[in-house]
């Protein structure tokens, strides 16, 4: 299963929605598409998960790294993400009180 990725700006923030596997083999695009987004000024970031079908470590690693990216220039990186199987993930890693994680693309500020 490959990843997909497709990008676009709403009110200033850009919304990635994501589909497909994130894993050791695919973490990097999206890794390079987060880099890329603040490389180019992007500082406000969703990451849309509701076609996602797996997510491993590598991939927890890689929403972390961003994150830590766009606080660095007073940013956010929010997740829109309903499905229980890795909501799961984010509450068992500590990862549901780092990120904020809402239910629809809608409901985040600007989206």
């Amino acid at each position: 299963m490959d990843l997909t990725l497709a990008t676009r700006e709403v009110d200033g923030r850009a919304v990635v929605a994501v589909g497909g596997e994130i894993d050791v083999y695919t973490a990097p695009k999206l890794r390079d598409c987060i880099t890329d987004l603040v490389g180019a000024g992007t500082y406000d970031i969703v990451i849309d998960l509701e076609a996602v079908e797996f997510l491993d470590s590598t991939g927890l690693g890689v929403l972390v790294g961003g994150l830590k990216k766009v606080r660095a220039h007073d940013g956010s990186l929010d997740l829109v993400c309903t499905q229980e199987r890795l909501l799961k993930i984010f509450r068992i890693t500590g990862l549901a009180k780092v990120f904020v994680i809402h239910d629809a693309v809608g409901l985040a500020p600007g989206a």
